[in-house]
């Protein structure tokens, strides 16, 4: 499960996965960030808040956040991912390979730099 929020006035979407992920997680999430990218050609940042990496709720889910990366890579500028868990340093190793978003990660507990560094200029 993820829960998720758009900080409108700073073009921030806030993902914080509570459970294994599943693919209509991320149809909730793509629906509510391609509303927002109809109004705006960005994202400014997307910020992943979680203290250990859920999984995935089944192959469809895993399947799913591939096809919502791929969909929206093009789209974000930043990606903060906030996380105690190995997967933090390692998908941001990946993401240089398969994103365009400017990718850095922060511990779970510096949540207020994470959100810093997307608000910054």
């Amino acid at each position: 499960m993820i829960e998720h929020r758009i900080i409108e006035g700073k073009g921030i979407v806030v993902v914080e996965p509570i459970s294994a992920l599943s693919s209509g997680d991320f149809r909730c999430l793509s629906e509510s960030v391609d509303a927002y990218l109809v109004e705006h050609p960005t994202v400014r940042g997307l910020l992943i808040h979680s203290k250990e990496f859920p999984g995935w709720e089944s192959f469809a889910g895993l399947t799913a956040h591939i096809r919502f990366i791929h969909d929206h890579h093009q789209k974000v500028e930043r990606v903060a991912l906030v996380t105690d868990s190995s997967m933090g340093s390692m998908a941001k190793t990946l993401a240089k390979h398969f994103v365009s978003a400017e990718v850095r990660h922060y511990p779970y507990a510096d949540l207020d730099d994470a959100m810093e560094w997307l608000e910054s200029e």
